[in-house]
């Protein structure tokens, strides 16, 4: 089977096709013919061991300091199962799924093993495979976020800072689905987007300055780790929090003080190690009653992996970059 992999650190030249050796499903296993995967932002710090300091002793530990232990990247995808090892229950030939690989990465390959009970669910029916790709990191991180750990509430006043990203475009559809209002943070060029996604307010970041703004809100969520973690403090209502999804020592120290002395929290969290199969149920659930859509900016082949990464790791994408493998 066709698959990207690197087998060395480095820019987005390190990524190449290779054939490999097609898996064969175990007992309790789901071989998936993938249709669509993604880049998220994570995956070019993956492919450049570019990460915050703080976690590149732990990363290196589980993926190798000097070079990859796990040569195919790739964590969302989409596809239909081909064939299930010997006990699978829940799942058959021709199921169209869609799901999250994890640690074990291996999304941008033609075909991935699956446990049956992994992060996994029946693909939504009114979506494309490359729509159902991106339906995972974003709106699970943006859900872990909002609801299991700021505890949204119907009448929340909320801002979502990038709100054009993957997360921030799932986050502005959650809070509003929670009922939440909702004013989204972006540039001049996604403010349609943004508001076509239900913020009754945009700030277009490159006009109007944040630290001004008046109002205050009972969530500050920082999708994309770029607002300064005083100034987002300062845009709280007395019992507000700040949700902050990029993070170093001081925003956890930050945290932890917080949540025994503050009255305004500070709030960080590894969000994918809160995501139940339920939560991907919950999202399709979502996407077939047309009560949220995955945002696809431009999709790109197998073949232009090099150029996807490239492209995320510009910064210039909204919402999420798809990857159509067959």
């Amino acid at each position: 089977m066709k698959a990207v992999i690197f087998e060395r650190y480095g820019g987005p030249e390190v990524l190449r096709l290779a054939d490999i050796a097609k898996p064969t499903p175990k007992n309790r296993e789901v071989l998936v013919k993938i249709h669509a995967s993604s880049v998220t932002a994570e995956d070019p710090k993956m492919r450049g061991f570019n990460h915050a300091p703080l976690l590149k002793l732990p990363i290196g530990l589980l993926f190798g300091f000097r070079k990859p232990r796990k040569p195919i990247p790739g964590m969302e995808f989409s596809g239909v199962v081909e064939s299930v090892g010997p006990n699978v229950r829940e799942y058959q030939p021709g199921d169209q799924v869609f799901g999250y690989t994890g640690l074990s990465f291996g999304a941008h390959a033609e075909y991935k093993c699956m446990p049956e009970r992994g992060l996994m669910a029946f693909k939504p029916q009114n979506v494309s495979f490359e729509q159902a790709a991106i339906l995972v990191n974003g709106p699970l991180s943006a859900l872990v976020y909002l609801k299991k750990k700021g505890r949204i509430k119907a009448g929340d006043r909320v801002l979502v800072y990038g709100a054009s990203g993957s997360v921030g475009s799932a986050a502005v559809q959650l809070a509003c689905y929670f009922g939440a209002t909702v004013s989204g943070v972006c540039s001049t060029k996604n403010a349609e987007l943004v508001t076509s996604l239900g913020a009754t307010h945009v700030i277009d970041y490159t006009r109007e300055d944040i630290t001004k703004i008046r109002d205050r809100y009972d969530i500050v969520f920082d999708t994309v780790g770029k607002l300064d973690r005083k100034q987002g403090m300062r845009l709280l209502t007395n019992k507000g929090k700040y949700l902050a999804t990029e993070f170093g020592l001081s925003d956890m120290l930050a945290a932890v003080w917080s949540s025994v002395f503050g009255r305004k929290k500070v709030i960080v969290a590894a969000s994918n190690f809160y995501w139940k199969r339920e939560d991907l149920t919950f999202l399709a659930t979502l996407v077939e009653k047309g009560l949220f859509q995955p945002v696809l900016d431009r999709c790109f082949s197998l073949e232009q992996i090099a150029e996807a990464h490239t492209y995320v790791e510009s910064g210039r994408k909204s919402g999420n970059v798809a990857i159509l493998i067959q």
